[in-house]
């Protein structure tokens, strides 16, 4: 009997399962390596003055580009999706989104300016759109029907080569961009994705996915090639137009990036409750419970994510980083974070299964809420000692991103779960990618957010706001538990 294409991919064992799980958990881990690598030091580098070698951009105008950029990473793997089910199948959709991301990191390498710069970041940008769109999917294809439990047990392992990446990342391109040259740091992180490229090739082999699961017919070609040229020259046309009248300027350009995002959750949204003829009167209910998750999905992640942006910035120029006579990098700071969720993970995924129904989807989101905005209560704290004068402990930060962590576990497995189980049926594969879209509405509006800390607001203060927006989002979560569980159709229980 000839062996199917999937049997072949099952033949050899990773930790009892399939093989081609060790080519996708090393490819993730290099490529979040060299993403939180690079992050690791971007604002720090878009900051800092040409006499150290950075790119001297203004505070604000640094962060708000972190945020912007960190928003389109997640908003690209809705068509990056796309191109995988219609163009070239999600194992090349991977394989290509990785190359274009080392030439990214590569550009970025070069010391030839802003150009080089923004250059690397939009490559990063569309080469992550087409990998993390579809490096998850490639996991899931590796099991069979009724395999729901190891193929859970995957994804856990799947998830951990995230963390360890972004454990390994600041210690090491960070380490080199700050200590050394910001660009070795992100030399360093172009050869991160290389050597998960390079075994990702030597393993795909292993690797279901090969083919678009719907190619484009001729007529489809046609009708995309006139959309991306029309989209093309229109965006040539308004550059052209801003650069006449004086308006082509790099705070215009990220305040406009910025409302992309919520302009495309909005037309999503609204396609799926007025446009489309496939989704049931049920799914409709279901999805009416998902526009309040999704709502404070955004709000946590534009809290969350200031630790790209404001609390790098904190921790570089307030915080006490000397080790025995050493002055640690600030970017190791950000290893915090990884090294908690790959330790309290386990911890996490054994009280939920403990808990059964008793802890609804909006209670854990409430949790996560209110944990995030009290992790800001802290920096708010920390923030006004450092108005004494004097740097401030690195604990303040770490205990920061331990109250963050817990909040993290908290929504985001559980958001990709509850994703998962409100997706209409026609839209069960797009709906991942409006859980990313979450992310990039919140880093969209959290990166202009950090415009007013240090400006309209005393960083005390700004620390505040951060905090009373999650607490007040938290507790109108809490008081609408009883009407989502209905809506969710989830069983009553005490949460």
């Amino acid at each position: 009997m000839a062996t199917s294409a999937t049997d072949a991919c099952r033949e050899r064992r990773f930790l009892g399962h399939p093989r081609g799980l060790a080519t996708l958990f090393l490819t993730e881990m290099w490529e979040r390596f060299s993403f939180y690598g690079m992050r690791s030091i971007l604002v720090l580098f878009l900051a800092a003055p040409a006499a150290q070698h950075g790119l001297g951009l203004a505070g604000g105008t640094a962060k708000a580009l972190v945020g912007v950029y960190s928003a389109m990473v997640y908003l690209v793997t809705l068509p990056g999706g796309w191109v995988a089910d219609r163009v070239l199948g999600p194992r090349s959709s991977v394989l290509y989104g990785g190359l274009i991301i080392m030439l990214g990191h590569l550009a970025m390498a070069v010391p030839g300016g802003a150009g080089f710069v923004y250059l690397g970041l939009t490559l990063i940008i569309a080469g992550t759109g087409l990998l993390k769109a579809n490096i998850a999917t490639l996991v899931g294809h590796l099991y069979g029907e009724g395999e729901d439990a190891r193929r859970d047990a995957g994804f856990s392992i799947f998830y951990m080569g995230i963390n360890v990446g972004a454990f390994l990342a600041p210690l090491v391109v960070g380490t080199l961009g700050q200590k050394v040259s910001w660009h070795l740091g992100f030399g360093i992180a172009a050869i991160g994705m290389a050597l998960g490229l390079v075994q990702y090739v030597l393993g795909r082999r292993h690797l279901p996915g090969g083919q678009p699961s719907r190619r484009l017919d001729d007529r489809e070609r046609r009708h995309l090639r006139t959309a991306v040229l029309a989209g093309s020259a229109a965006v040539v046309a308004v550059a052209v137009l801003g650069a006449a009248t004086g308006t082509l300027t790099l705070d215009n350009v990220t305040w406009a990036v910025a409302v992309v995002p919520l302009g495309v959750a909005a037309a999503y949204f609204a396609f799926m409750f007025f446009g489309s003829h496939e989704i049931t009167r049920e799914e409709r209910v279901r999805l009416r419970a998902y526009i309040w998750l999704f709502a404070a999905a955004s709000v946590f992640w534009l809290v969350y994510d200031q630790a790209a942006t404001e609390l790098s910035t904190f921790a570089q120029k307030k915080t006490d980083l000397s080790v025995a006579g050493w002055e640690m990098p600030s970017s190791w700071l950000q290893a915090v974070n990884p090294i908690m969720v790959i330790a309290l993970a386990p911890v996490f995924a054994a009280l939920w299964l403990r808990a059964g129904d008793r802890l609804s989807t909006p209670l854990k989101f409430t949790a996560a809420m209110i944990l995030v905005g009290v992790s800001y209560l802290i920096m708010m704290f920390a923030a006004a000692e450092a108005t004494r004068g004097a740097r401030i402990s690195a604990l303040w930060l770490v205990a920061t991103y331990l109250v963050q962590t817990t909040g993290e576990l908290c929504l985001s497995p559980v958001g990709l779960s509850v994703t998962t189980k409100l997706a209409p049926r026609a839209f069960a594969g797009q709906m991942i990618g409006l859980w990313y879209l979450a992310i990039a509405v919140g880093d969209a509006i959290g990166g202009q957010l950090t415009r007013l800390a240090g400006t309209v607001l005393s960083e005390p203060a700004y620390f505040l706001a951060l905090a009373i927006l999650a607490l007040v989002t938290g507790a109108a979560l809490a008081a609408a538990i009883r009407p989502l569980r209905a809506l969710m159709a989830e069983h009553p229980a005490r949460g």
